[in-house]
């Protein structure tokens, strides 16, 4: 079984987005930065979701949409890490410091209501 390296780093700071972007790239980009993820990003990252804003507003402002180029965009989307599934399917979980305590007993309860309806 191989391991991960692991080094640390000092943060990642999200460059400007583009002002020309479609307002759904725009808002996108707003969002990663301040999602829990965006912590882990290196530069190279952000210049890869810069790259994808760019696409996504191209696509957004076409005339003519290509389903195949939206699946691809959404794909590449998949590598930042920009949902919880794509979270949960790389094994990482993100916790806010504000978040309510969970409460045990009613996890417990939900567990055994899934595992009865399997």
């Amino acid at each position: 079984m191989t391991s991960a390296s692991v080094g640390v780093v000092a943060g990642s700071v999200q460059p400007a987005g583009d002002l020309k972007w479609h307002p759904i790239a725009a808002a996108l980009w707003e969002a990663l930065g301040e999602s829990g993820q965006a912590q882990f990003y290196e530069p190279s990252d952000w210049a890869f979701a810069f790259s994808l804003m760019d696409d996504l507003s191209y696509y957004k402002s076409a005339e003519r949409r290509s389903g195949q180029m939206l699946q691809s965009i959404y794909s590449a989307f998949e590598r930042l890490l920009v949902t919880e599934g794509d979270r949960r399917r790389a094994r990482v979980e993100l916790e806010r410091a504000d978040s309510a305590p969970v409460d045990d007993e009613n996890v417990a309860i939900m567990d055994n209501y899934r595992r009865m309806a399997e």
